[in-house]
């Protein structure tokens, strides 16, 4: 069956983002798909894929043609990270990560940052690392330790980064550090950093529940020198020029969550008009009928308010709190639809065999990372009480 609500319909979308959309899906579902279960369980970074969603023009989505990127929207960038969600939520996740780092080099790098590591980053030939949160603090951005100090020409960086998507696979790792003085407003600077030099340190990758093509790092900064001219932006506005760009995050998530929902869905449709029970498939029982049509509701509007939270991104208007609702809204939503998937399978909804156990391990970060659902809440009341 073919789900037709599964898509937004082409009548909404201009030329260009359905054709992006196709494109993304064929190369998610011919490339990405087939290995999803196989890297899964091995934990496997995905080499072979990378090199052919880089080759499709994936791999630099936000970055300027004229640095190799394929200089899309942001609606376009969510229709593609939902489509590749779709295949597989981890490799989705690095894909992101990757992209943002080419993002934050595109608003805020010198010309000279950008001509040497955004056509790196849209190749793919340097995976891309964000370097922010620490064993201590996540959310509580207050209580980062890492520091940097200048000496002469270059900056030594110190300090562990925790939960570092890419981490250990980078070619190319943005770090959040400290130049001033705890307390102070401006205390935190942006950083291009070589994983390559000596003092960047892999100290573990990550054993997690889910998204295990996804690898994620402890690092350690261990007397790291990073010459002066990979400052980013100038010193200590480091953090509160990423900050500005979090929303934009929060939304591709929300786009990412919704992948891996509606890939849920059509895995409980699909074995819902297979499996039978008391002489007939059990999408004829109404109370499975009833839990598919709920969880199509929830995924096409929290799809549709995501997409809400990219135009108004694209058109530049300020989008903290409709980027926290589509966040939050699609985050949560995938949780219960994987989770109602997974129950429509019954037994075999347990089990490897069936790709809905994946789906219900790899959609339960989406509530945690680029801000939890609480951060999220906290932000939208926020808005509305001041």
């Amino acid at each position: 069956m073919q789900l037709t609500m599964s898509t937004v319909s082409n009548a909404l979308l201009s030329e260009q983002q359905a054709m992006i959309r196709e494109s993304a899906r064929r190369v998610a579902q011919e490339v990405v798909a087939p290995t999803a279960a196989q890297r899964d369980q091995a934990s496997q970074w995905p080499r072979a894929e990378i090199e052919a969603a880089a080759g499709a023009g994936f791999m630099g989505m936000l970055i300027p043609e004229e640095y190799g990127g394929s200089g899309l929207s942001f609606v376009e960038y969510c229709l593609a990270l939902e489509e590749f969600a779709a295949a597989d939520g981890g490799f989705t996740t690095m894909m992101h990560v990757h992209n943002s780092c080419g993002l934050v080099l595109r608003a805020f790098g010198t010309e000279a940052q950008k001509r040497h590591y955004l056509p790196q980053i849209a190749s793919a030939r340097s995976i891309g690392a964000f370097l922010l949160s620490e064993p201590q603090a996540g959310s509580d951005t207050a209580a980062f330790r890492a520091t940097a100090r200048r000496e002469g020409e270059h900056y030594v960086l110190n300090g562990t980064k925790q939960w570092i998507s890419n981490g250990s696979e980078a070619g190319v790792a943005l770090v959040i550090a400290a130049t001033g003085e705890p307390g102070s407003r401006e205390r935190f600077s942006l950083f291009i950093v070589d994983p390559a030099a000596p003092g960047y340190k892999v100290l573990r990758v990550e054993d997690k529940l889910g998204q295990r093509t996804a690898h994620t790092a402890q690092i350690q900064l261990d007397e790291l020198r990073v010459p002066a001219d990979n400052l980013v932006g100038e010193e200590g506005r480091g953090y509160s020029k990423v900050l500005g760009l979090l929303s934009d995050g929060r939304v591709a998530i929300a786009a990412l969550a919704v992948g891996i929902a509606r890939a849920a869905l059509e895995a409980a449709l699909r074995y819902a008009q297979e499996r039978e029970a008391y002489g007939q498939p059990i999408s004829a029982l109404q109370a499975i009928r009833f839990d598919l049509a709920e969880m199509a509701m929830q995924v096409d509007v929290a799809r549709q308010y995501s997409l809400h939270a990219a135009r108004l991104i694209d058109a530049g208007i300020p989008a903290a709190r409709e980027s926290a609702m589509a966040k939050l809204f699609a985050s949560e939503m995938a949780e219960t639809v994987c989770s109602q998937a997974l129950q429509v399978h019954g037994g075999y909804g347990y089990v490897k065999d069936f790709p809905v156990e994946r789906y219900y391990r790899d959609v339960r970060v989406t509530k945690i990372y680029e801000g939890t659902s609480h951060i999220q809440k906290h932000i939208i009341a926020r808005s509305l009480l001041g």
